[in-house]
This record gives structure tokens, C-alpha cells and sequence, in this order.
């Protein structure tokens, strides 16, 4: 019976979405596996003694199984996950093959320390990736490049033994909404899942495109969970000067089903060919020019595939913004890839075509800057490729994109020759200063006279764009215990966002002086290692605080502090030019010989410029907390901090001594927040000579990078 629109439904599916499934079902059951124990090396594939079913994964790229991360922990609590064995069956020509495979990571990366109890959900994202350990024939699914779903009607399919034997079977629901931030994505209730599809698939039957991994169903009854594979891009980033986990799959990925779509050995559906015979979507306003076909698609993704990865997320969201002619979506995760960039295009605004975007953003491309040698005649393939595509579009957008290929070869010109010294473009950053991109910005305000806290996580953008500032997340009422694990997942995208190939991005932690003893550097948020052995961690002054609390000398009567470089009689560009070029003076400012005092104003104004003002004591006691506010005031913008060791008969002189010594040495203060992440480094790897910097914390207020003077949080409402 046709239904209200005259579309006639059959078993509870329009019939588009019934066409869809015949024509996904084979490619996506030949992609999917079963999870079980490793065999055990001389057992019959096709028998059960590769024990029982765990649930169900699916290759992803070639030799890479993705499945969730309680799959593969399936009887082995008190396993590592990283590097456990396991078995996967899968589709081999018209049977089955058996091979080994080892689990490479799970996400997130505390369920190696903390599991969930039995029949209790494991933690989002709740991911594993599976390297097979032997060279096998397999199909790979075809992967979302959307950063969140659209809510269709979707088949999901998973390992089941209705007839008791193992088999790859689907079935058909509708997203209904997410969960745990987008992380997650809500299954309808119109059929049942059952154990054994755990981690298998969810295909979107509209695009013909991976976009889940089934999680859990519901006790109740039908419908469930299912983790967006978009949260692999929360995988551990690489190591300075690697490519990461997440670039090396989707670049296997995306060249798996390039070739596939080149090849012509045999005449077996792609998903690049099924794509073309999907039934069209309903008043699409971009069918026919206005999109890409899906051989275009797939060439356009192998072809950026081909080159060297971004730099940076910041390099693909810039790009993003040129072509979409606004700001792309700022919600996490963060684009990794060139690819990623391209689901970013999807519908852009004011009646801009799809693909005239698409086509500009991959002329953009094909003239950036590489994190690494291109390979020679990569990027003259892809503007060759743009250029031939836009010959079926309009005319004037081949022009457009000719003079952009030539401004974009120019702008790379120059910046090469300014590289190399031959056409300086500004001051070159000396050896061992910071980063100049963009930085990670944590700012916390106590909650008014309540000891819980507010807290908001942005990406601040470079003196290029000063005060420019894209929030990544926030959250209200935290603990100072709490905020650790409040925070691990909003700075994780906050560093993905920032972090480039050659360093990681700076941290500046914005928080009222009696929280300068907050020990974020020891925090650990991805890689088991503290923050501040990661990445350099400065403190700096927030921009305002929160009304109804008392404001120190020098604060303003709606909250913001005014700059030093606004108070007559100080001048903090001064001092910051002057103990940035150094030698670099230390003086202490709360304690003589170990016995605390309170610095006079006149004594602090009075100081050389290059003087560094030093910290011993605790940040929320007299007479630090009075200090701190002192030396900020009188312009200082580089002070130093200490958490007091937990002896309070501890002497401080080797603090004192071994801080003297590394400003010596350093020379100028711009090399110091790396020498500070050095010193972390040196002292997590039990180097006794650094233990005297356990606890040491930098103010760096560089007026060059002003805060946006913004309200902070209210609370609930």
C-alpha cells in the first residue's frame, strides 16, 4: 500500500531505501567479519573451533578491521586490550578465511586502565582498530566523510546465528539523534539487534556510506546505539614528524576504492559503480551539475589521497572557509585530512553549488604548502583533474578556478623564497621559541564564593588574528578534582585542532593567580604522558572575573582587568621586548632566604626590564597571592610560579638555585615555556638533575595575544 506521499513501502522501507539495501547488501556482508579467539593455527576455518562468536567488525582499509573496543575485550578483563590477539572470520571468494589479527588501540584510551562492570556500557567512543597479521584478499566498506549523520533510514548488519551457523546478516531502522555529544548515534526500534552484531556496521541506505558502529541495543526492546566513525579521528596523534593513525587508514581507504574504481580486471559492483545506481534523493537542490558524480567523488578522494597530509586541522579549516565562503563547523572532531575537508562542503550556504565548492577547495589544494615532499606531479593531477572536471560545469567557474590555480601558485612561490631567506616576510622565529600558529586556551573561574568551577576550552588564533577566538566546549560546576577527567576529552580536539606535524601546540591555562597551583601540566590526556612533558603549558590572567566576587587592586568594577600597558607609569611592552631579547635576571618576590615577604611596589617598578620575578610559595596564600597581582601590575609579563613540594619543612633554595642556572642558560625568555616542557621531560624520566623543577609553572603574557574580554559562564539557569 502506498503510504501518504504515494511512496510504496515494502517491509517497513520505502521503496528507495528497499532498492538501496539489494544493491549495498552484497557489498557491505563481503566487508563485514566475525570477532572471536585467535585460532589456533591448524583448525578448519569453516568449523566453530575458532571458538564463539565475540561480535562483529568490518575492514576499513586494507589489513585495518575496525570493531568496538568491548568486542575485542570480550573475556579478558584483566587483559591489556593494545596488542591482544584475535580472531577474525571473514568473506573469501564464495567461503570464508580465518586470520589472526592484533589490536593496535582502543579508544578512549583510559579503558586500558578503567573497564566498565559486567553488562555496563563501555565508555564512548568505545572503538578498537584490528591489524590483520597475514596478507589477505578482502573487500573494505566505503566511509563517511560527513562530521555528523543525517537522520535516514540506515541498514545495520553484524554476525548472527538465527539458523545455527555464524552469518553476516542486515536489517533496516532509522537514525532518531545522538548522544554523549554527537559521539553516538540513536537507533530506531524496528528490529531487534541482537548480541553478536556488536561493532558491525551502519550504512546510511540514502548515500550508500558507512557512518557507525553498532554499540549496544536497548533492554527494553529494540533500537540501540551506535558509535559515529567519525570519532576515529580521536585517534592518539603521531609522534613530531609522523604521519598518524587516522591519516595512514583513510588514506589506505580512500586508494582502496580509487583503484577499485579504475580497475577493470573484473565486472564486479564497487561502491563507487552502486553509488551511481542509488535511487535520487527527494528535491535534491544539487542534483544533476550542482554535485559531483560518484566516479568524480571517489578520483577527487584518491587524488587527495596522493598527496602528503595537512600540516595541520587549522590548514583544512582555512581552506574549508575559502571555498564554503564561510566558517565551516566548529563542533569536535576536528579535520585531520584532506578528505575531511571535503565533508565539510556538503549543501553549502547561499545556493552555492556543491561541487563548484568541492572543486575550488581541491584547487586550493593542489598549490598548498605539504607537511613533506610531494611526490613529484601529485598536485599537477589534481589541478589537472579540476580543470577537466569544471568542463562540464559553468563557464565562468573554469575561469575563477584558473586565476585562483595561478594566485594560489604565486602566494606558494613566495612563501618558499620567504622561507629561504630571500624575501623575509616578518621575523623569523629563532630556535626554541614557540610555535606561531594557534594555541589551546583553558580557561577556569570559580563558580562565585562555591568551590566548584566553570570552565571553557577555545582555540586562540595567532597574532595574525588577534583576540580571534573559536570555542571548542564548556561546562559549569566542576570540581578542581573533577576537572582533569571533565576536561581529558575538550582539550584532546582542542590539540587535535592546533597541534601541526612539526610541534605540538602551545597550552595557555587562563585562571585567577590563587589558581596558578592548578597542576595541569601533570594531567594526562591522551598517550599516558602528563601534559606538560607533551607540550609547553603557560598560566596567564583571565581576561575577567566572575561578578560577585572580591576584585583585587587594579580590576575594574564590571570584572575585567585592565592591561599593565593601560596603567600609566608601567610600560609592559617594555619589559615584555626587553626580557624576551634577555640576558634574563631572576629576582624572588615572595620569600627572602626562604622566609616569606611581601614586595614593595616601588621596589617591583623599579626593577630592570629584563628582570623575571620568581615564585616559591603557594599561589592561593598570602603573601604570593598579593605578589602575583604586584608583579602584574607593574607590567612584568613573564613570571615564575612553584606548586610548594609536599614536605612544608622542604628548603626552596634548589629551587632557587637550579631555576637561576637554567635562566643563565637560556639566555632570553622566549626559549623558556620549551626549556620548562625540557625540565618536565627530564624529571618524568627520573633524571635527578631536574627534580628541583617538579611543580614550576610560567606566567606568559604576551601582548601581542590578548584575551577577548568576554563575560565568563553563569551557571545553570
Amino acid at each position: 500500500m502506498p503510504n501518504e506521499r504515494g511512496v510504496r513501502m515494502t517491509d517497513g522501507r520505502t521503496t528507495g531505501s528497499a532498492r538501496a539495501f539489494e544493491l549495498l547488501e552484497p557489498l557491505v556482508q563481503a566487508a563485514t567479519v566475525r570477532v572471536h579467539a585467535p585460532p589456533g593455527g591448524y583448525e578448519n576455518p569453516r568449523s566453530h573451533r575458532t571458538g564463539p562468536t565475540w561480535g562483529s567488525g568490518f575492514f576499513v582499509a586494507p589489513g585495518w578491521v575496525l570493531t568496538c573496543a568491548h568486542v575485542v575485550g570480550e573475556g579478558g578483563a584483566a587483559v591489556r586490550l593494545t596488542g591482544r590477539e584475535v580472531g577474525i572470520t571473514f568473506s573469501a571468494g564464495n567461503g570464508t578465511g580465518t586470520v589472526t589479527g592484533r589490536v593496535e588501540c582502543v579508544l578512549p584510551e583510559r579503558l586500558e586502565e578503567r573497564r566498565p562492570g559486567r553488562h555496563a556500557l563501555w565508555d564512548l567512543p568505545d572503538l578498537a582498530l584490528v591489524r590483520v597479521l597475514a596478507p589477505v584478499s578482502h573487500a573494505c566498506v566505503y566511509l563517511t566523510d560527513r562530521s555528523r549523520p543525517r537522520f535516514d533510514e540506515v541498514a545495520y548488519f553484524g554476525c548472527t546465528e538465527d539458523l545455527g551457523t555464524p552469518e553476516i546478516t542486515g536489517r533496516t531502522t532509522r537514525l532518531r539523534g545522538t548522544a554523549g555529544n554527537g559521539a553516538a548515534i540513536r537507533l530506531g526500534d524496528d528490529d531487534e539487534i541482537e548480541p553478536g552484531m556488536s561493532g558491525g556496521p551502519v550504512v546510511d541506505l540514502a548515500r550508500g556510506e558507512v557512518v557507525g558502529v553498532l554499540k549496544a541495543r536497548r533492554q527494553t526492546g529494540g533500537g540501540g546505539l551506535a558509535v559515529s566513525v567519525v570519532q576515529l579521528r580521536t585517534l592518539p596523534m603521531a609522534a613530531r614528524g609522523r604521519i598518524g593513525l587516522y591519516r595512514r587508514i583513510m588514506q589506505a581507504h580512500d586508494l582502496y576504492h580509487y583503484d577499485q574504481h579504475l580497475s577493470d580486471l573484473d565486472n564486479r559492483r564497487t561502491w563507487t559503480d552502486v553509488h551511481g545506481e542509488l535511487p535520487p534523493e527527494e528535491s535534491d537542490p544539487y542534483a544533476g551539475r550542482g554535485r559531483l558524480t560518484p566516479g568524480e567523488r571517489t578520483t577527487l578522494c584518491g587524488l587527495l589521497a596522493e598527496l602528503p597530509p595537512p600540516g595541520s586541522s587549522e590548514v583544512v579549516r582555512a581552506l574549508v572557509e575559502a571555498a564554503r565562503g564561510e566558517e565551516p563547523d566548529p563542533l569536535p572532531p576536528a579535520p585531520l585530512s584532506w578528505r575531511d575537508g571535503l565533508g565539510l562542503l556538503h549543501d553549502p550556504p547561499g545556493g552555492t553549488a556543491e561541487a563548484a565548492a568541492m572543486l575550488r577547495y581541491a584547487t586550493d589544494v593542489s598549490v598548498a604548502e605539504y607537511r613533506e615532499p610531494v611526490t613529484p606531479g601529485a598536485d599537477e593531477e589534481l589541478w589537472d583533474w579540476v580543470r577537466a572536471t569544471a568542463e562540464r560545469l559553468w563557464r565562468p567557474l573554469r575561469r575563477e578556478l584558473g586565476e585562483r590555480h595561478e594566485r594560489g601558485l604565486a602566494e606558494r612561490e613566495r612563501r618558499r623564497r620567504a622561507s629561504a631567506g630571500r624575501a623575509v616576510h616578518g621575523p623569523a622565529r629563532r630556535s626554541g621559541g614557540l610555535p606561531p600558529g594557534a594555541t589551546v586556551l583553558l580557561e577556569v573561574w570559580a563558580h562565585g564564593w562555591e568551590d566548584v568551577y566553570d570552565w571553557r576550552v577555545s582555540v586562540l588564533a595567532p597574532p595574525a588574528h588577534a583576540g580571534r577566538l573559536t570555542p571548542v566546549d564548556s561546562g559549569v560546576r566542576a570540581t578542581l578534582a573533577g576537572l582533569p577527567e571533565a576536561l581529558r576529552a575538550p582539550l584532546a580536539e582542542g590539540f587535535r585542532r592546533c597541534d601541526t606535524h612539526e610541534t605540538a601546540a602551545l597550552l595557555e591555562v587562563a585562571v585567577a593567580p590563587a589558581l596558578f597551583g592548578l597542576a595541569v601540566d601533570e594531567w594526562v590526556v591522551v598517550g599516558g604522558v602528563p601534559l606538560g612533558v607533551q607540550r609547553p603549558v603557560v598560566l596567564r590572567h583571565p581576561a575577567g572575573a566572575n561578578p560577585g566576587t572580591a576584585h583585587p587592586a587594579g580590576a575594574t568594577p564590571g570584572g575585567a582587568r585592565e592591561h599593565p600597558a593601560d596603567r600609566e607609569g608601567t610600560d609592559a611592552s617594555a619589559r615584555w621586548a626587553r626580557v624576551q631579547a634577555g640576558p634574563l635576571q631572576d629576582e624572588r618576590a615572595d620569600c627572602v632566604r626562604g622566609r616569606p615577604r611581601t614586595p614593595a611596589t616601588e621596589w617591583l617598578t623599579g626593577l630592570p626590564d629584563n628582570t623575571v620575578p620568581v615564585h616559591c610559595r603557594a599561589a592561593d596564600q598570602e603573601p604570593t597571592l598579593g605578589s602575583l597581582h604586584a608583579v602584574r601590575d607593574a607590567g612584568y609579563g613573564v613570571v615564575v610560579t612553584r606548586r610548594p613540594p609536599p614536605d612544608p619543612g622542604a628548603s626552596c633554595a634548589p629551587f632557587h638555585r637550579g631555576l637561576r642556572e637554567e635562566l643563565a642558560d637560556a639566555g632570553r625568555a622566549e626559549v623558556l615555556p620549551e626549556r620548562l616542557r625540557n625540565l618536565r621531560g627530564r624529571a618524568y624520566a627520573a633524571d635527578p638533575d631536574a627534580y628541583w623543577a617538579a611543580g614550576t609553572g610560567l606566567v606568559w603574557e604576551d601582548p601581542a595575544r590578548p584575551l577577548p574580554d568576554e563575560e565568563p559562564l553563569q551557571g545553570d539557569l
